[in-house]
């Protein structure tokens, strides 16, 4: 099967491929029963992304034209007959007394090319860390055992059989009042000055970040964001029809001196910036260059749109107040997220913004959400009040930082063999540069076959392009045990790797 591809045209490719295929089936070059290239290996002789490919079989295979077999893969089926000489293969189903029922929806040529072609990389690795029988370095999620589970049963069943609780089932959307009032007492130890109606309360910083960019974001428009960044940034952007304009970032964080040249430029609709223990980098924003951010913001007319899940977690040196803290024109709109420093699984997080900001995101919550999670935010409202969260933030800090100390001494065992990092004073992850000619593609895989989850570089780039001789270790989630044993993991991993390629090399 030859298939030639012609980008300057302006037929889609899976369209290209699907009228190549089609022709040589009707032709004669290849008669039925013969076998086709697999989904990944057409992909990468043809330089494309697989689900292109499956976007082409798909409809193939809705036309009749060719089938999967288990075992086989896809063959042509135009022309097969089975025993009593009827085609083996077709798009119309039959019912039970032999009549036609109609034909199936072909999804795959359904579904928007934007949500089928989406890089699934990073979602597959983090899945990973779900499995028990894997020592997960990879995702970013808060450690359990902080808060003591005999009182957390008390206090969630004191909550749902209180005498006003079936007024909290539908709780206001734009968050829970009581739980308002804390936030903004809370706001007030990082800087912040915000009152109840500048709040909105949301689920967790993907939702909050995608329904900010549905209300300021139009196809076409172009958003600029530090590089790396998590690939749940930049996904979001690509989806609303937006461009991603990267900045590098250094050891001070993004380098406000390159964006101010690119803002000039490109004039963006907004500036992405996630400024204390930056995912994955773990830098923080120099303070010099967060007040830097703002001149650029307030000159160019510019929002702000700064994350920050981690800026409670300093294990060393003084408290970072966000840039948030900085904004006297109200142009930067903050998301807070509880995902480092609460309950496990009890997903929670908030906006702080300009007013018509917040009603215009509560009247979108309203559109998109039947109610919003009542119980996490009571619980949160109570241990808001009660301290409970502030004893538990002492109680994360103490713990991430001895992993942190964990894990950069295991590294510091494999600098000899060319490993080198950054420590950072706070966060839970560590940006690692592997060894030279070692791909953190190769590495993640081989690591997983041992047991070990963790994310190569690669996925915090949006083009793909830079980052395969980096990996992001996470010691947030795991026991510190576990974290030992896992970087026991990756350090036999990599030196199996290295002999290897000396091996090679010989």
């Amino acid at each position: 099967m030859n298939i030639q591809l012609d980008r300057r045209r302006k037929v889609p490719v899976y369209v290209q491929i699907i009228n190549q295929i089609k022709s040589q089936i009707i032709c004669g070059e290849l008669p039925a029963g013969s076998s086709l290239p697999s989904e990944r290996v057409l992909a990468q002789l043809l330089g494309i992304h697989r689900n292109t490919v499956v976007k082409a079989y798909s409809e193939l295979k809705a036309d009749g034209l060719i089938q999967s077999k288990q075992g086989v893969g896809y063959v042509v089926s135009v022309g097969e007959q089975d025993a009593t000489g009827s085609p083996l293969w077709t798009d119309t189903e039959t019912d039970s007394a032999g009549g036609e029922r109609g034909k199936r929806v072909n999804w795959v040529a359904q579904i928007k090319k934007e949500h089928l072609d989406m890089e699934r990389a990073f979602d597959d690795l983090f899945m990973r860390n779900n499995d028990e029988h894997t020592y997960s370095l990879g995702g970013g999620i808060a450690q359990s055992g902080i808060f003591d589970r005999n009182k957390l049963a008390r206090d969630i069943s004191a909550l749902i059989v209180s005498e006003h609780a079936d007024r909290c089932f539908y709780t206001p959307y734009r968050g829970d009042k009581i739980l308002r009032q804390k936030l903004v007492s809370f706001l007030s130890t990082k800087g912040i000055k915000a009152s109840v109606s500048s709040i909105q309360v949301l689920t967790e910083t993907n939702q909050a970040l995608n329904y900010i960019v549905t209300l300021l974001v139009r196809p076409g428009d172009m958003v600029m964001m530090e590089e790396p960044v998590s690939p749940d940034v930049y996904r979001t952007i690509q989806l609303a029809g937006g461009r991603v304009c990267s900045v590098p970032v250094d050891e001070n964080g993004m380098d406000c001196a390159v964006l101010e040249k690119l803002v000039r430029q490109n004039r963006p609709q907004f500036i992405f910036v996630n400024s204390s223990f930056h995912d994955p980098t773990g830098v923080v924003l120099s303070l010099e260059r967060r007040k830097k951010l703002i001149e650029i913001s307030n000159k160019y007319r510019i929002p702000i749109i700064e994350e920050d899940a981690a800026s409670e977690l300093v294990y060393d040196g003084p408290d970072i107040l966000p840039v948030k803290a900085l904004d006297t024109l109200g142009n930067v709109i903050y998301i807070y997220s509880f995902s480092l420093t609460f309950v496990p699984g009890l997903a929670l997080a908030f906006v702080v913004a300009d007013k018509s900001v917040i009603e215009s995101l509560s009247y979108l919550t309203s559109v998109r959400m039947e109610v919003t999670d009542w119980l996490t935010q009571k619980l949160a409202a109570m241990y808001l009040g009660d301290g409970t969260y502030y004893a538990a933030l002492d109680a994360f800090r103490e713990s991430y930082g001895r992993k942190q100390r964990l894990v950069c001494g295991r590294l510091d065992e494999m600098r000899d063999w060319g490993v080198d990092y950054q420590k950072p004073r706070g966060g839970v992850y560590i940006w690692c540069r592997l060894p030279d000619g070692v791909d953190s593609k190769t590495l993640v895989g081989r690591a997983y076959g041992k047991g070990l989850t963790l994310m190569p570089g690669y996925v915090f780039y949006p083009d793909k392009k830079e980052g395969r001789g980096h990996i992001r270790i996470s010691y947030s989630y795991e026991p510190e045990d576990r974290l030992a044993r896992g970087m026991d993991l990756l350090k036999e991993t990599l030196w199996e790797i290295l002999q290897e390629k000396l091996a090679h090399e010989k």
